[in-house]
């Protein structure tokens, strides 16, 4: 018995989300023998998805029946993302797997705070994860992660250049790293954009499955930076259920395609209030994102329900995902990082790639 004949049992085994098998996505991480017990660790895009014990049972069946000797098969499975494959961001950010701009069509509706809690939440499932504040002229992540620090400075390939700041296992780049506390960054959008591309290119980032960005809301310059700085994995839009919120957040869904960045889901923020008796108040309006959703064919990876300990937490900069993992609202985030997964998966799977914006000249 050899690795490869394990792998080529696992080659006729698919993994549940993507229809690819787990040979050929490269998700066979481990295997190991001693004796006469097997051990082996594959990646799979939700390890706690329902039927995890029918396949490994699937999968012992079949290595069992190919080495009947076997007297004991471990199969143990980790949570794993696909590498979006892209010449370009490979040359401006190795190592990066994916990187992902959560964006919203207007300002308002949560977009850092989902933002800082989704990434916590990505880390809490085991993934390598960074987060960059893309919003340059009003920078929230250094408040809501708690950093009162600076990057560092390193030498890479005989240039300098940025280290990120890690807090609570997460590498994390702000302007607001960069700045005197209460100061205003007074630029024009070049200024802006120039320091985003210093965040991407010119940053020690190291491994990461997947890199965050916290857009600032709109249609703008920075996102146009971004989208033709390197080509992302795709997009998560924020929005809130009012009809106000949604036809700014269809607008930033308009935005992405045309510049060819696909959108992976729709988060709805504040979606309801629910009280200690159980009832469930529907403030802003009830199904927005869901109908938005249906309208423009796209995933809703979750809603949000209010509640002011995600604020106090942000306030406090220690995330509520990461202060009270087992609060409900904590385990929404972990289910929205665990649709997202399986988003960025299909996507990476199916061979469709991020071409960036075309510029067109007619004449």
């Amino acid at each position: 018995m050899t690795e490869n004949d394990i792998k080529g049992i696992l080659s006729l085994i698919n993994e549940p989300f993507t229809g690819k098998d787990f040979t050929s996505l490269g998700f066979v991480k481990q295997i190991s023998y001693n004796g006469k017990k097997l051990t082996t660790e594959l990646e799979i895009s939700d390890k706690d998805f329902p039927g995890a014990e029918e396949l490994k049972t699937q999968i012992k069946s079949a290595i069992q029946k190919a080495f009947p000797d076997l007297s004991e098969i471990e199969i143990n499975f980790k949570t794993g993302v696909l590498n979006h494959n892209s010449r370009q961001k490979e040359f401006v950010m190795p190592g990066v797997k994916n990187t992902i701009a959560v964006a919203s069509g207007k300002g308002g509706v949560g977009k850092s705070t989902v933002a800082v809690n989704l990434t916590m939440a990505l880390a809490k499932l085991g993934l390598k994860v960074g987060l960059i504040d893309a919003d340059i002229y009003g920078p929230s992540i250094p408040l809501m992660m708690g950093v009162h620090t600076s990057p560092g400075i390193a030498e890479d390939k005989g240039r300098k250049v940025l280290v990120p700041v890690e807090q609570y296992g997460i590498k994390l780049m702000s302007i607001g790293f960069l700045m005197k506390k209460g100061d205003a960054v007074v630029w024009r959008g070049p200024m802006a954009s120039s320091a985003l591309k210093q965040f991407m290119g010119d940053t020690m980032w190291g491994n990461l499955d997947v890199l965050l960005f916290d857009m600032p809301p709109g249609t703008g310059d920075i996102q146009l930076t971004l989208s033709q700085t390197i080509p992302l994995t795709g997009a998560v839009i924020v929005t809130t259920p009012q009809e106000i919120a949604l036809a700014d957040a269809k607008k930033g869904y308009v935005m992405f395609d045309k510049v060819n960045v696909p959108t992976l889901g729709i988060i709805e923020n504040m979606s309801y209030y629910k009280s200690e008796t159980g009832k469930i108040d529907y403030i802003f309006g009830e199904g927005g994102g869901r109908r938005m959703c249906a309208e423009i064919g796209v995933e809703l990876l979750g809603e949000i329900p209010i509640n002011s300990k995600i604020r106090e937490q942000g306030d406090a900069g220690n995330p509520i995902v990461n202060s009270n993992p087992d609060e409900s609202e904590s385990l929404i985030f972990r289910d929205i990082a665990k649709n997202l997964i399986i988003s960025i998966n299909k996507r990476n799977s199916s061979g469709e790639q991020s071409k960036g914006p075309e510029i067109i000249i007619e004449g």
